[in-house]
């Protein structure tokens, strides 16, 4: 019975794998085998089996490069298939630009420029004292230590690239004095916040400073805060009206706690 069986599955076997189509890297070898009640079946594997000696890409799988320039015969010789003369016939400007207009001059350079991109410009954000006071209000911000560039940033109160300028709009929703630290204000912001016994400081951040300051956990070492570059900044900066951290009479008063005057360790990390 048992041996009725096994013969009966290698029949099976022998079916299924008698019609596969294995190619020339599978080819079948019949070995047959002793005798069994009379029987005689065949075992079929590959002749070969895949190595890294005999692997091949599938058929069509790489296609032959289009050689031209061969000569007539080829169907590909003299003019390489372009056809003769014209522009798809040239090298080099086939598939003409955007703005291309068939050789006549372009509406692009027809008219003149004007004008100038300030590659040193500064994309400053605004940022209204009604809208300070509702972030107090709402428990985002904390009145009671100083408002910097950082603490608007974790509230999310106004998202920024550059700076952030502070504006008057609203000043008459202020109801508590702050020392905040932006990086411009204006005259009606100045004037509401120190009459509530308050203080404005502006304080400069180039790039790299900016970015130590609102994602510490990201610098090993801290580095030390630039200083205005250009003469027209730094003039801002010492004007004592605008308040700047270098001017005269505040940077002996205060110490802006956003500026990183010396190099040093982030402790935090």
């Amino acid at each position: 019975m048992a041996t009725l069986r096994v013969t009966r599955a290698v029949n099976l076997l022998h079916r299924q794998f008698s019609g596969l189509n294995l190619g020339p890297i599978q080819r079948m070898s019949h070995l047959h085998t002793t005798r069994a009640i009379g029987t005689v079946f065949r075992i079929d594997r590959p002749a070969q089996f895949v190595s890294l000696n005999n692997l091949r890409d599938n058929k069509g799988s790489r296609k032959t490069k289009k050689r031209v320039g061969r000569g007539h015969g080829s169907g590909h010789g003299k003019t390489c298939g372009r056809g003769q003369k014209g522009q798809k016939s040239r090298s080099g400007n086939s598939k003409p630009g955007p703005g291309f207009e068939g050789g006549q001059t372009p509406l692009m350079r027809v008219f003149p420029k004007r004008g100038f991109k300030n590659a040193h410009a500064r994309d400053l954000q605004p940022l209204n004292l009604d809208k300070i006071q509702h972030w107090i209000n709402t428990g985002r911000l904390d009145a009671s230590k100083p408002i910097t560039l950082k603490s608007i940033y974790d509230a999310n109160l106004v998202k920024f690239k550059d700076g952030v300028s502070l504006l008057g709009r609203g000043s008459g929703y202020l109801q508590v004095p702050i020392t905040i630290e932006v990086t411009r204000a204006s005259k009606e912001a100045i004037r509401r916040v120190e009459e509530l016994g308050g203080r404005v400081v502006c304080v400069y951040h180039n790039k790299l400073a900016l970015r130590a300051l609102l994602k510490p956990e990201k610098f090993a070492i801290l580095p030390k805060s630039a200083m205005p570059m250009t003469a027209k900044m730094r003039r801002m900066y010492e004007d004592k009206e605008r308040r700047g951290f270098l001017a005269e009479g505040i940077k002996e008063e205060y110490v802006p706690v956003s500026f990183n005057f010396e190099r040093r360790v982030n402790e935090a990390v």
